[in-house]
């Protein structure tokens, strides 16, 4: 891993002079087989490492490969990264490598809904038991884990609630019970926390977000520490697992811009959060850059920055005049995702994805995503919203 500043990697990443071949973006290599010159070689191709080689097309091109490195190099201390369909396949993927029948897994409770229901479902029905925890349980998490505890699953900050994990505190006290640790780190990327020099063995990306920034491909990542690589590569073989050479370019492309993007984001993001905690219609504001917000001190602490996406509660009020605040909105669609350019607002209901803990608030809450609009425009967009919220509040 080089010294180069996180902007510069972005940026340079990747590009292997073997695969640009002269050209600044990697080519688009689409293939299904790949064709030998004779049999002898065709042997000894299959039994020989096919990392970076080609071999059949689900193991990939420079494409594909491309992207990979320049999301392991992002990720100081790891070995290697592999790409899915989607986040919900990364996830998928990284928790079926490291589980069998029998085990169980710790999973925070505020965790991106489809992950619970992996949970619930699949991994249930393979004889997996799942615990969920507190997000602020930190170092107490050691009173969780039995003896058949093999995987801790970590989301920093929480997709609804934006809880900030103390990640090192857990990762201490899984490495002493040699206990596998993985994070959802959509929200943060690489940039803003590099969690795999902080310990952790595989770091999850839905590079849907921010990694591809245009909200118009499906991509998932799994970067893995030194030493975690090969169990998921062969689980991620073994299920078919693949991403297209379109969406990795794709990808690709996106990344090159993606400090940029989240340094904008993350700095309007953050005034207009400051902006609604002055509003008489919003109770609390959930960004974890702010001081009240659950885990503040640990962000400032591990976090290089924030991102766009966050949420709040509103002073009472009831679904109809939460509706009327986000239906006439100019700036923000109203649909799921996030990462993209453009502004969202959506309506969560924290309290139905809970099991450890109970959600608690003084009204219906609004995720928002902060697009790469002038802040200024948004504030009167929702200073608009607010006053139809306030009308129908009654």
């Amino acid at each position: 891993m080089s010294d180069e500043k996180d902007a510069t990697r972005v940026v340079s990443a990747g590009r292997r002079p073997e695969w640009t071949q002269g050209i600044v973006n990697t080519p688009v290599w689409r293939a299904s087989t790949i064709l030998y010159d004779s049999v002898a070689e065709l042997r000894e191709r299959g039994a020989a490492d096919t990392h970076h080689k080609l071999f059949y097309g689900r193991r990939g091109t420079p494409t594909q490969w491309s992207l990979a490195d320049a999301l392991t190099e992002l990720e100081p201390g790891a070995e290697a990264t592999l790409l899915y369909p989607s986040g919900v396949a990364a996830v998928a993927s990284a928790l079926l490598a490291v589980l069998s029948p029998g085990d169980e897994l710790l999973l925070v409770d505020s965790a991106y809904d489809p992950t619970r229901n992996l949970a619930a479902g699949m991994l249930k029905r393979f004889g997996i038991a799942t615990t969920f925890y507190d997000p602020m349980i930190g170092a107490g998490i050691a009173d969780l884990c039995t003896d058949r505890t093999k995987a801790i699953f970590m989301e920093s900050p929480g997709s609804l609630t934006f809880e900030v994990q103390d990640v090192p505190a857990i990762v201490a006290v899984a490495k002493a019970r040699g206990i596998t640790t993985l994070i959802d780190n959509t929200w943060a990327t690489p940039l803003l926390l590099p969690v795999i020099g902080m310990g952790v063995d595989y770091s999850i990306l839905a590079c849907t977000k921010y990694v591809v920034g245009h909200s118009d491909v499906m991509l998932g990542s799994v970067t893995a520490a030194q030493g975690q690589y090969e169990r998921l590569r062969a689980a991620t073989y073994q299920l078919g697992q693949y991403a297209s050479p379109d969406d990795a370019w794709l990808g690709s492309r996106g990344l090159r811009t993606m400090a940029v993007r989240l340094r904008q984001h993350g700095e309007a993001a953050l005034k207009i959060a400051e902006w609604l905690q002055t509003r008489p219609e919003v109770a609390r504001v959930l960004h974890p850059a702010l001081p009240d917000c659950p885990g503040h001190e640990i962000f400032a602490r591990d976090f290089k920055g924030a991102s766009g996406l966050f949420s709040f509660v509103l002073d009472g009020g009831s679904e109809t005049a939460r509706a009327a605040l986000i239906d006439g909105l100019k700036h923000f669609g109203i649909g799921f995702s996030w990462g993209g350019f453009e502004s969202l607002a959506l309506p969560v209901d924290p309290q139905r994805h809970r099991s450890a803990t109970r959600w608690q608030a003084e009204g219906p809450v609004v995720r928002l995503q902060i697009g790469l609009e002038d802040p200024d425009d948004l504030i009167a967009d929702l200073e608009a919203g607010l006053a139809r919220f306030a009308g129908a509040r009654g």
